[in-house]
């Protein structure tokens, strides 16, 4: 019988392996230590091109750059859930040559700020990056000519700021095919020649004063501020005062007789569009209309499903069944019960106004004939949702009632056009107030007017807040175009609570002062609404118009925004250095002034966390008096002017 061999081979062969796993586990990093990515080794070898780069000290091998702790993230790398997406080195003092090879490797990338900085020299190729949706190189000493074709792949660019710098030659044509473009600044250049022309539908602000420009200005840019088109070489047309065919030019009778007659027949020509338009498709089936791709099959977007629900579903405020009511087409639906009805027909027969017209949409006041005059918006980017729930959202936002809020009469629904109507208010808005030419009919803005303005917004802004609590932003549409003051000075929010029955590529169009969550990621919190009513107070201290600080240095989401200005200002100067020097009525209210100044900039922090929420901020500002007080509980002594700064 044989015997049985021992099995020490196998034996051994046990030992040795938990032998050597042993030594890998201690060898090993421990779990979630940073090791070295491909995105780190893109940025250092970026990072050896240029020169003075002492301020990316912590760029350094066998980290990663977007660690969800911020206090070890790498200095000026924009990262949304641990991914660069952005790059903002400004005013670090940088120069050398910009090496774009690297940055091919950031697969994310979508922004990139270099501004004030000092790189000289021509104009990187930064086309190689064809995902790029912002370009910030302003105050600079960029020099030469920028080839025509420079941004021909960049297909998805929105922001291009190239200002104070030293380019010459014509502005790149290639810039009026990039679709998307909302914004360019060219100014305090040495561009000549004509500017190219931009067709671009979401085109917000075009800034090139300060250069050598010759020629028309484009029609598209005709209702644009004119200092944006100041100090050129020979530019001509509107929104300047000086004609492009010659002040002296005179017209002959033919010809003065020809024009009468064309103007007549264009406006014969608008009267039969708005009649088409007004009769609207009276044909249209019920069920051929309403309902989009997603809403046809039972599905809601996400838009949608924040609407309230449970609430009274209400047919028509006279009553009828609301199948009878969504049949209608080419009738308005009346929210407000106390209002004589009117037809459309009543409106288009009515004399007629434009008050203003923008991405977003037009506004035209209608006198009637009988009754008050009216406010007709016609919007162009309003087909988020179907006819039902766009129904019930406009009834729901009919039924808000409060002294600052401006309320909804009538609105009206078509599958591809969409009107809310609104009673006018006799006053200006605030903007107007704010900016406008000084005259004697208009007023500087004192100080208990615009503390009282401010208690208002703030008042409104909360009810929205409390009556909409499932909406993500109440309001979502805060600015100072879009409060109108009513007797007394009263202020009425206006463009509340549209963002559900919007289409979703015009989201963007909502967000007024752009809060740092959305300029980065593209989203929006209750605090966004926050941001907004902060920016809104600083304009209305400072006098400031925001737009021309927004980003106006490169930065995301509040990187060179209006709160980063009135900070800079109060560390260098003082705090009262910030106040509108037109506010009058100031006496023994700095204390006061400087307090609600604390306020709107606690509402600006970057980070949503550490921003204010409303109610605190709400309850801070009704503490508030039109002269200083010696309540030293009120506003916890805020009027410190060391504290008045954000968080970085």
């Amino acid at each position: 019988m044989a015997r049985s061999v021992p099995q020490w081979p196998t034996l051994l062969h046990f030992f040795f392996f938990f032998f050597f796993f042993a030594i890998f586990l201690l060898l090993s990093p421990p779990l979630g230590a940073a090791e070295p990515t491909d995105d780190a080794d893109a940025l250092l070898e970026f990072k050896e091109s240029l020169g003075n780069s002492s301020a990316l000290r912590n760029w350094v091998a066998g980290t990663t750059p977007c660690l969800r702790d911020l206090k070890q993230r790498w200095v000026g790398v924009l990262c949304y859930n641990e991914t660069l997406w952005g790059l903002q080195l400004e005013n670090m003092g940088l120069t050398g040559v910009i090496d774009v090879d690297p940055l091919l490797r950031l697969q994310h990338l979508r922004t990139i700020s270099v501004a004030r900085n000092n790189f000289d020299g021509p104009f990187p190729d930064f086309s190689k990056i064809g995902a790029l949706k912002s370009l910030y190189l302003s105050r600079n000493a960029f020099s030469g000519q920028i080839p025509p074709d420079a941004f021909t792949k960049m297909r998805s660019l929105k922001k291009v700021l190239l200002s104070h710098n030293r380019f010459t030659g014509p502005i790149p044509t290639s810039l009026a095919g990039a679709t998307k473009l909302i914004e360019l600044r060219l100014d305090d250049n040495q561009f000549s020649g004509r500017i190219p022309n931009f067709k671009q539908p979401g085109l917000k602000v075009v800034n090139v004063s300060h250069n050598s420009l010759e020629g028309p200005i484009p029609a598209a840019f005709n209702n644009m501020d004119a200092e944006l088109f100041a100090e050129n070489g020979n530019l001509c047309g509107e929104p300047l005062d000086d004609s492009c065919g010659g002040s002296s030019a005179k017209i002959s009778t033919p010809l003065l007789v020809v024009l009468i007659i064309l103007g007549t027949a264009v406006a014969a020509g608008i009267g039969w569009a708005l009649l088409a338009f007004f009769r609207g498709d009276e044909e249209e089936e019920d069920d051929d209309d309403e309902l989009g791709p997603t809403a046809s099959k039972g599905k809601k977007t996400d838009d949608e499903n924040k609407l309230e629900r449970g609430s009274p579903r209400y047919a028509s405020v006279d009553k009828k069944p609301a199948k009878e009511q969504q049949g209608e087409s080419g009738r308005l639906v009346f929210v407000a019960t106390d209002r004589e009805r009117f037809e459309l027909q009543d409106l288009m027969r009515a004399s007629a106004e434009v008050l203003r017209s923008s991405n977003f949409g037009s506004s035209y006041k209608a006198a009637l004939l009988t009754g008050p005059a009216l406010v007709v918006k016609r919007f162009r980017e309003m087909n988020g949702v179907g006819r039902e729930d766009f129904h019930e959202h406009m009834r729901r936002l009919g039924r808000l009632k409060h002294p600052n809020l401006l309320p909804l009469v009538a609105f009206y629904y078509r599958r591809d056009e969409k009107l809310l109507v609104t009673d006018f208010i006799g006053n200006e808005s605030l903007v107007q107030s704010l900016h406008g030419n000084r005259s004697a009919e208009r007023p500087t803005l004192d100080w208990p007017r615009r503390l009282k303005i401010v208690k208002g917004v703030a008042r409104g802004l909360t009810f929205l807040h409390k009556e909409l609590p499932t909406l993500v932003v109440p309001h979502g549409h805060l600015k100072s175009s879009n409060v109108v003051l009513g007797e007394d000075y009263e202020p009425l929010l206006t463009d509340y609570g549209l963002a559900p029955v919007m289409t979703k590529d015009a989201k963007h169009l909502l967000v007024a002062y752009q809060s740092p969550e959305f300029a980065q990621a593209n989203q929006v919190t209750r605090k966004s609404d926050v941001w907004s009513f902060g920016i809104l107070i600083l304009e209305i201290l400072t006098g400031k118009y925001p737009a021309n600080f927004l980003h106006q240095g490169g930065g995301s989401g509040g990187g060179s925004d209006l709160a980063e200005w009135v900070n800079s200002i109060a560390r260098e100067a003082s705090t009262g250095a910030v106040f509108d020097k037109d506010m009058q009525g100031t006496a023994n209210a700095e204390g006061e002034m400087s307090k609600l100044l604390k306020i709107g900039l606690s509402c600006c922090e970057l980070e949503a966390e550490d921003r204010w929420d409303l109610a605190t901020a709400v309850q801070k500002i009704e503490e508030l008096r039109e002269t200083d007080h010696d309540d030293s509980g009120s506003c916890a002594s805020d009027g410190d002017d060391s504290s008045l700064s954000r968080k970085n």
